[in-house]
This record gives C-alpha cells, structure tokens and sequence, in this order.
C-alpha cells in the first residue's frame, strides 16, 4: 500500500515554517505519521523542492495540465483519491480500507 502527496509549493510539509501556521496541514502530518506506523507507505513530494517527482509521475503530471489548482493531491497506489484540499485522517483510512479489501 502506498500513499503518495504531491504538496504545492511550500516551505516545508509540516507548515509550522510558514508566517501562519495551518493547523489542518499539521493534522495531516500526523495522519500521514499515523499511516505509516500502520504499515502503510508514505511518500511526499513538495513541488518547491522536488519538481521532478512532479514531472515523471504521469498521472500528476497530467492532473497539472488540466487544472493547475489540483494541488495538494493524493494518490494510493497510483490513483488520485482526493485533489485540491488536504483530506482528513478518517477518509485516508476509508480509502486505505476499501483498497485492502479490493486486493484481498
């Protein structure tokens, strides 16, 4: 299972280094920190620092393309599960959830 954030552009992945701090983006660390405890995969891109994970993954790439205000997005196990907003730890765990029981 692998989870994969492609973060706008920004400081850092937590936002506490941002002039105001979000406290939405920190939940979402801790999510993300959660999930990966639990066994899942968590890769995150941020484009400020990591443009070229952008440009060779193909489904982000193209997501870009047609709406350049998709970021963050979400992808699990290569499928965009949630664009243009940072979703919460329950509906991570639902998707997760429902990917698990569509491989077993």
């Amino acid at each position: 299972m692998k989870l994969e954030v492609f973060d706008p552009p920004m400081c850092c992945s937590s936002g506490v280094c941002e002039p105001d701090v979000d406290p939405a983006l920190t939940q979402f660390a801790a999510d993300l920190e959660g999930l990966n405890r639990r066994g899942v995969e968590v890769c995150r891109y941020n484009l400020a620092h990591e443009p070229m994970a952008f440009a060779r993954n193909t489904t982000v790439r193209d997501e870009l393309q047609a709406d350049e205000g998709c970021l963050p997005l979400v992808l699990l196990n290569g499928k965009i599960v949630s664009k243009c907003a940072y979703p919460s730890g329950e509906f991570l765990a639902s998707v997760i959830a429902e990917e698990t029981e569509h491989v077993s």
